[in-house]
């Protein structure tokens, strides 16, 4: 029998991790090809987990080879297979019980624990620096001083993202005097912190830069308003990235190196597209609202008298429709409204009616909240319409269908140079023959601006429960 000495064991799995981590990297890229579509969504995820487990075990093997026949090696372990059972307990159980209306919330959470630990990671750089060769201090300092900023601004930055989204705490931004020059010059004071401490790396230099991300992490979240906040997740997720970046440079970990890239890049462009989808500038929201003064009106204001319509009516107004567009938003979610929507669409269609979707980029609180809610529901992919592909039809539309949407179809971001959602590409909702709008009351939506749409003459209001009215709809017809 042939005997590997320890070293040679080591090599040897450090060789096949290496491997494996290449495969679970090409395994990470393929998952963001097949999240891209509904189509192969499924299979993207299926990707993802496929590369997290051969990552997992192939890093537990380096930590075993290395550690093997040492005193401490039984305890790593032991420690490490406790941890990854209680995350996985953990995680199974908030994805089984999370509703898709909590899903946004959840998501910012996560990106929390993110930032956490690479906070942990480099604070634990920093105090043990043993096999650091002299010429590689400085940029040993570098990293554990950019990694522990980075991860305390997402951290903190992701619970004040949680707290607005499950109404914790208020979705309007936070106005503080002189906030551009505190988002800044918090910054400036980070750079020249870094250099300092890469030539002096004192301890109490550390906690005053971890300190100073975690307030900026807070500030530069609480700046940016509901209306946002869809563009704030997605940044997030950008930020996890990259902390996640910045620990696998601590730790020597290419996977961890290159999945917190791909994660930060594609987060970041993510939200430059939501930007763009909301006519916002990047660099302004990604910088804490950075030029965005306080909005101008209130939750109260009113532009006329509204008219109500009641399910008979609703149905009455369907069945003689040539045409139908439905456009669903937060509320829909809240109400878990769509599969009566689904049957609805489906009924409509089966009359001869045609029936399509439109949904804009940031309906919901969540990037594709609105379509994978539709594809929970059994909607056929060819009738679900993004913003830019129906917009033009509207005005040849018999029905524009509301459910739950407000600020993604209010005709101030087009009309009302005033207006805090000013230049904000919408659905043009208020262009279609008639409008029939599913709202629990007249109050302002998420963003907390007024939505004139509500006062059209071609505009109606069902209040109520969307899932109860839609099924009152499907009763009359």
């Amino acid at each position: 029998m042939t005997v590997v000495p320890i070293s040679a064991g080591a090599s040897i799995a450090g060789s096949v991790a290496t491997a494996a981590y290449i495969v679970a990297a090409l395994l990470f890229i393929m998952s963001l090809a097949g999240l891209s579509k509904h189509e192969t969504a499924r299979r993207g995820v299926v990707y993802g987990i496929v590369g997290m487990t051969i990552a997992l075990l192939a890093t537990v093997g380096v930590i075993v080879a290395g550690a093997w026949g040492q005193p401490q090696a039984t305890l790593g372990l032991s420690l490490l297979v406790v941890a990854v059972v209680i995350g996985a307990i953990i995680g199974l159980w908030r994805a089984r019980v999370v509703e898709m209306t909590g899903m946004p919330q959840l998501i910012a959470l996560f990106h929390s624990f993110v930032g956490a630990a690479a906070v942990l990671v480099g604070w634990n750089g920093a105090l043990y620096t043993e096999g650091i060769p002299a010429n590689l201090e400085g940029i040993h300092h570098a990293e554990v001083f950019i990694g522990v900023f980075i991860g305390a601004v997402t951290l903190t930055g992701s619970i004040v993202a949680f707290l607005k989204l499950s109404a914790r705490m208020s979705s309007k931004p936070l106005m503080l005097p002189g906030k551009n020059f505190l988002n800044l010059g918090s910054l400036v004071v980070f750079v020249a912190l870094t250099v300092w401490y890469v030539i002096t790396p004192e301890l109490w230099l550390l906690i005053v830069v971890t300190v100073l991300a975690l307030a900026l992490g807070w500030h530069l979240v609480a700046s940016i308003g509901g209306g946002d906040m869809p563009v704030v997740i997605s940044m997030l997720n950008s930020y996890s990235g990259w902390a996640a970046a910045a620990a696998g440079f601590l730790l020597n970990n290419d996977l961890l190196i290159v999945t917190g890239a791909l994660v930060g890049s594609s987060g970041a462009y993510l939200s430059y597209i939501m930007c763009k989808a909301m006519n916002r500038s990047f660099i302004s929201v990604i910088a804490g609202g950075f030029g965005i003064e306080a909005p101008k009106g209130g939750d109260e204001e009113e532009h006329g008298e509204h008219r109500e319509i009641d399910a008979a009516g609703a149905a009455s107004m369907l069945s003689g429709a040539t045409s139908v567009v439905i456009t669903p938003g937060y509320g829909m979610a809240v109400a878990q409204a769509q599969y009566p929507v689904a049957e609805l669409a489906k009924q409509l269609r089966d009359r001869g009616v045609e029936v399509r979707f439109g949904i804009h980029p940031v309906a919901g609180r969540l990037p594709g909240h609105m379509n994978v809610l539709l594809a929970e529901a059994k909607v056929p992919y060819d009738i679900v319409l993004e913003m830019d592909e129906i917009n033009d039809d509207l005005a040849s539309t018999s029905v524009v269908l509301v459910i739950g949407a407000n600020d993604t179809v209010n005709p101030a971001a087009a009309e009302d140079p005033g207006s805090p959602i000013a230049g904000m590409p919408v659905l043009r909702a208020w262009e279609a023959e008639n409008v029939i709008v599913f709202k629990r009351s007249m109050a302002a939506g998420y963003a907390g601006v007024a939505n004139p749409l509500f006062y059209r003459d071609n505009a109606q209001m069902l209040f109520g429960d969307a899932k109860e009215r839609v099924e009152d709809i499907l009763k009359a017809l």
